[in-house]
């Protein structure tokens, strides 16, 4: 035999083995529909992952923002109770309507000229409202903040009134 018989036998060899093996036509019908079927949930699913993602970002962002705000107003603040007061309504105000719990705790041991005082904000936010079909769950997030007390406020606000010694110019 030559060549050219071999290969015009594994040439025709090789068309029936495909014709066996090929699918009878309309094979394909309905994978579409079946493709759908899962890819579609799966990109829904996909969609609510980030935007549950994107919510909780953001939620933690602003409890940073709140306890940075609720510091700088303690440091503002002539006496400990002001600024225990002043982070307070700092901090309550930036998380407005965002917190199903919301517990502040300002650190105030350290406020004299030159100290600092630290505020710590906890935020508990509820995924309910997130998907629109009322999944439970919560997450809580926490945030510290420090602010440093001017050294030398006293010069330019003046003694307060009922202020600490060391607010005073005998200092």
């Amino acid at each position: 035999m030559t060549a050219v018989a071999l290969t015009a036998r594994a040439a025709r060899r090789l068309r029936r083995v495909a014709a066996a093996g090929r699918r009878p036509r309309g094979g394909d019908r309905g994978t579409v529909a079946v493709e759908l079927a899962i890819g579609v949930p799966m990109l829904v699913l996909v969609v609510l992952i980030a935007a549950a993602a994107f919510v909780m970002g953001r939620a933690n962002l602003d409890v940073n923002a709140a306890a940075a705000a609720g510091a700088r107003a303690a440091s503002l603040a002539r006496t400990p109770p002001a600024a225990t007061s002043a982070a307070t309504s700092a901090a309550t105000a930036n998380l407005a309507d965002r917190c199903v719990s919301l517990t502040i705790d300002v650190h105030t041991g350290g406020f004299h000229r030159g100290g600092q005082v630290r505020v710590t904000v906890a935020c508990t936010v509820t995924t309910r409202g997130l998907t629109g079909i009322g999944l439970p769950g919560a997450t809580t997030f926490e945030a510290t903040a420090t602010s440093p007390i001017d050294v030398f406020r006293h010069i330019s606000l003046g003694p307060a009134v009922g202020a600490h010694p060391e607010d005073t110019d005998d200092a």
